[in-house]
């Protein structure tokens, strides 16, 4: 059993790991239901999802109290239907739905695992709510958790630092769908579409317009190394979550606005489209567990910067990519500046991106360790 507060691709990868996630168990023989909200779903996720077998259950959502989705009939269901799993698989952490299903998963002694997405620690906004939801459920989510899955180190230290014990934590990473960058489109479609000149050397972002990505940082040297070079482009492309005003206004305050383009969220083909046209893939987030377009920007043959206070930098730096500390704007304008001068540099990281992507982190080999950890439960 699967259980996440939401499921559309708008809510990014703690939506899309469940998605997948279940696709794959679903492949490989097991018997998965899914549950989760009607909260802006995807109907075409669902298609796709009972296509690989995968059962859906969604509830209507009766209040959005601070995207705490109440679903009530979560309740009634998770009475009768919670006792047939043997194992259940909580994503996200402070959501009504783990709260519900925490119950009776405790009544019929079915072990649970819970996977934050990095949503652990209390910073940024509703911090007085987030304390409340823990001291209520959370910290009883936790503690009756059989395993707790963490991205990377980082993630774990988190746990940690919520008391969960050592022996609880498992790492593991997140995946992408191989098949979805098995053939990739053409290259010049991204920029015929939005008149962009093929001489351009385009710097693209893709992920949430949120305060907590760094963009500002990103605009900022973006606008400082622009002055000097004409040929450069700077797409931000994403769904607005609450941020996108004040991005528009550094933009303009920059007098940069003739170089950035704002597309807006792209999916499928056209957010293929967008990858295969850049020339370098930037992520300077303030805190990212492990963010999953890093993977489909190497999946696309990108080189990738990305700030060190995202869980992949280990693994890209000097190998697929280069990492900056996260608040350093003159390391990021540095990199940026080497980067796009550099064509070897791009092709050699390119072409180890997607050498790394398919050694590592496809669902097909993440799914296995997920296999491998829900056994090890519940065969004791």
């Amino acid at each position: 059993m699967q259980i996440v507060p939401f499921f559309a691709p708008v809510h990014a990868g703690a939506a899309q790991v469940p998605y997948h996630l279940s696709r794959a168990l679903a492949k490989r023989g097991h018997e998965v239901t899914l549950c989760t909200s009607d909260h802006k779903i995807s109907s075409d996720w669902i298609k796709s999802a009972q296509e690989s077998g995968v059962e859906v259950c969604y509830f209507k959502t009766w209040l959005n109290l601070a995207n705490l989705l109440i679903t009530p009939g979560l309740m009634a269901d998770s009475r009768e239907r919670v006792k047939g799993f043997d194992i259940i698989h909580m994503h996200g952490y402070r959501t009504f739905q783990n709260v519900v299903v925490q119950r009776y998963a405790s009544k019929y002694d079915v072990p649970y695992v819970l996977q934050a997405h990095g949503t652990l620690l209390r910073i940024m906004t509703k911090q007085r709510f987030k304390l409340a939801y823990d001291v209520v459920w959370g910290y009883k989510l936790l503690g009756n958790a059989t395993k707790v899955i963490a991205l990377n180190e980082m993630e774990a230290d988190e746990y940690r630092s919520m008391k969960v014990s050592d022996r609880k934590i498992v790492i593991l990473p997140n995946g992408i769908d191989a098949s979805e960058f098995k053939n990739l489109p053409e290259r010049g479609k991204f920029r015929s579409s939005y008149g962009l000149d093929s001489s351009q050397k385009i710097v693209i972002y893709l992920g949430r317009i949120n305060a907590i990505k760094g963009l500002d940082l990103l605009t900022r040297a973006f606008a400082e190394l622009s002055g000097s070079q004409s040929d450069l482009k700077l797409v931000i492309v994403g769904p607005d979550e609450g941020y996108l005003s004040s991005l528009k206004a550094l933009i303009m305050k920059l007098k940069i606005t003739d170089k950035v383009l704002l597309t807006g969220p792209l999916w499928g083909e056209d957010k293929l489209q967008a990858y295969i046209d850049s020339d370098v893939y930037v992520l300077p987030s303030l805190y990212d567990w492990f963010p999953l377009t890093v993977l489909e920007a190497m999946a696309c043959g990108l080189p990738v910067i990305i700030s060190d206070r995202c869980g992949i930098a280990s693994a890209i730096n000097g190998k697929t990519g280069v990492s900056f500390s996260y608040d350093d704007k003159e390391q990021l304008k540095r990199a940026l500046a080497q980067m796009l001068s550099d064509e070897k540099m791009r092709r050699e990281f390119g072409d180890r991106g997607k050498a790394l992507v398919r050694e590592q982190f496809t669902w097909e080999r993440v799914a296995t360790k997920f296999e491998t950890l829900y056994s090890g439960i519940t065969l004791v």
